[in-house]
Formats: C-alpha cells, sequence, structure tokens
C-alpha cells in the first residue's frame, strides 16, 4: 500500500514537474526549439495561440496525447543556429519546433478546430460542462 502511495507521489509530481520548474527552450539533440504560445481560459472554450515563423501549414503536426495534452510540432523551413538567437555558450542548430502543452480544465479533443495564417497557429478546444 504504500509502494502504490509513493508511485502515485511520483507520477503527480513528473505530470507538474514542467509546469513548476525552469527548463531550457531548446533541445540540441532533437535540433528543436519551443516556440512562443500563449493559452487563454474562457467560459466557453480554451484559446491556444502558438507563434511558429519560418513554417509552412503542411508541416504543422497536433497530436493529442490523452485528455489534457497536446503536442505540437512543425518542421522550419530554414535552419537557424544557436548564435542567431544569442546563445553563445552553445553550439547548436534548430530544424523544427517541438512543444508539449497540459490543459489545464477538461476539454473536449475530438471538437478541435485549428487555423494556420502567416506562422500563427490557432487552437480552440470547446470545454466540457
Amino acid at each position: 500500500m504504500v509502494d502504490e502511495y509513493f508511485s502515485d507521489l511520483e507520477r503527480w509530481i513528473e505530470r507538474f514537474e514542467g509546469v513548476y520548474t525552469e527548463r531550457p527552450s531548446w533541445n540540441l539533440r532533437e535540433s528543436s526549439i519551443e516556440p512562443l504560445r500563449e493559452m487563454s481560459v474562457t467560459p466557453r472554450e480554451v484559446l491556444i495561440t502558438v507563434d511558429l515563423p519560418f513554417t509552412s501549414k503542411d508541416t504543422v503536426k497536433i497530436k493529442a496525447v490523452g485528455r489534457s495534452s497536446l503536442e505540437i510540432t512543425a518542421k522550419m523551413n530554414r535552419t537557424i543556429r544557436s548564435v542567431d538567437l544569442g546563445i553563445v555558450h552553445l553550439k547548436g542548430v534548430f530544424e523544427k519546433y517541438s512543444s508539449y502543452l497540459h490543459v489545464p480544465v477538461p476539454v473536449y479533443m475530438s471538437k478541435m478546430t485549428v487555423k494556420y495564417k502567416k506562422g500563427i497557429l490557432e487552437i480552440r478546444l470547446p470545454r466540457k460542462r
């Protein structure tokens, strides 16, 4: 019973670890960088806006992970060096965007609507009542 309690506690900590801890916004092994994003929760829906410059609509992939998380990836049209972003202590090249989002309220993932225009991705998720 105690082992079960601690395993539940570890899963809970892993779930919220990304929300409350700082981490770099890039991954040199995967050549990816995390895009700027914003999430608005309204009474009827959750609106997620993601900035994806240097991408095209056909390279953007959105995957629902479970009931309350999204994984967004997009391949860039050109590569960006870490020096171009002012990161001088690491050397690397970024070729794609990668982001993992946790939605804080219950939503209908199956009713997700997506719009992409000029490098701005807009995702709307209706809330459950």
